[in-house]
């Protein structure tokens, strides 16, 4: 459970001083999907600059410099790879070809090992998982449409990925994890954030929402680029995994494992009962719906008045004493 944020500035009207306060604002609303560090990736006279460090974001000061014209950004919540070595942090530098890079993952890849193991990608001092989708890029020898269909459909996992390149382009390549993305078309101004609820509050918080905007749609299988100029471009890969509201979609005993137990460890920091969580696994939710529902209350007790129904009033009360 990690969060992308970022913002790309494609008509150069917006003040320095708001799009800082942006960059901070979606960085501190981002924290309620991981503390354990923080970073952001800009380009600075053509050149891929990372800021990144072992802390949660309200602690860190962003601060891209004059004229910067986008900024992507990752808070993580540690799953592989200790957090207190920076270089297993978000986002990574990266090279594909002439091209250089940065790279951020918003959820977990458990193939990383066996496609050291096949030789796809060396060996790296780099713990972290998602490093090894970089590297997948960066064995392309370059960076379009046709290497990040390959990196995505041949990393295995849930995912969404983001890459700014050293020409400020954006790419969002949006998999089974969460994604929102808008446009304020009157000042020249992409926006986007893993969650709505994350963009909500950065927006408030500086007043941004005061302002029109088109949310742009995102699915699953979608890659997106944002060139410099604002000009949206679209290509697509193929998902590897069905997802049903009923049935779990990955049946890997150690996916299982980590999730679960992710999952159990962090529900009480939002209220919710650990014991919710384990019915909701039971009934057959997937772990990235209940990972939403903790953002949404409402939604939860929805779920968990459904499975009442389902259950049976009796087997419901006997476990958690009535309804809500």
């Amino acid at each position: 459970m990690c969060s992308l944020f970022g913002w790309l500035d494609y008509k150069e009207i917006v003040s320095n001083r708001l799009k800082r306060k942006l960059t901070q604002a979606l960085a501190n609303a981002a924290e309620e999907r991981g503390t354990d560090a923080s970073g952001i990736g800009y380009i600075n006279e053509g050149k891929v600059i990372i800021y990144k460090r072992p802390k949660p974001a309200h602690k860190l000061h962003f601060s891209p410099p004059e004229g910067t014209r986008a900024v992507m950004g990752h808070t993580r919540m540690t799953t592989q790879g200790d957090g207190k070595h920076n270089y297993n942090n978000h986002p990574f530098p990266g090279l594909a070809g002439e091209t250089s890079f940065a790279f951020a993952h918003n959820g977990v890849l458990w193939n990383d090992k066996e496609l050291r193991k096949d030789k796809l990608i060396p060996d790296t001092h780099i713990e972290t998982d998602s490093y090894a989708a970089c590297q997948l890029l960066e064995a392309q020898q370059k960076l379009d449409f046709d290497s990040l269909k390959y990196m995505v459909e041949t990393v295995e996992g849930n995912f969404t990925f983001t890459v700014l390149d050293d020409s400020n382009s954006l790419y969002i390549i949006k998999g089974s994890n969460p994604m929102c993305l808008l446009n304020f078309k009157d000042i020249g101004l992409y926006v986007y954030a893993s969650t709505e609820s994350i963009m909500k509050n950065a927006l408030r918080r500086i007043g941004l929402h005061k302002f029109a905007n088109e949310r742009i749609k995102t699915d699953e299988g979608d890659i997106i680029r944002i060139d410099r100029n604002g000009d949206i471009t679209c290509s697509e890969f193929e998902p590897k995994i069905f997802r049903s509201k009923y049935m779990s979609w990955y049946d890997d005993s150690s996916y299982y494992n980590i999730h679960e137990e992710m999952l159990l460890a962090y529900c009480g920091c939002y209220g919710v009962d650990s014991e919710d969580v384990e019915l909701l696994l039971e009934y057959g939710y997937t772990y990235d719906e209940i990972e939403e529902m903790l953002m949404d209350t409402n939604l939860l007790h929805e779920a968990l008045r459904d499975v009442k129904y389902m259950c049976g009033e009796d087997i419901y009360e006997s476990c958690y004493g009535g309804a809500f």
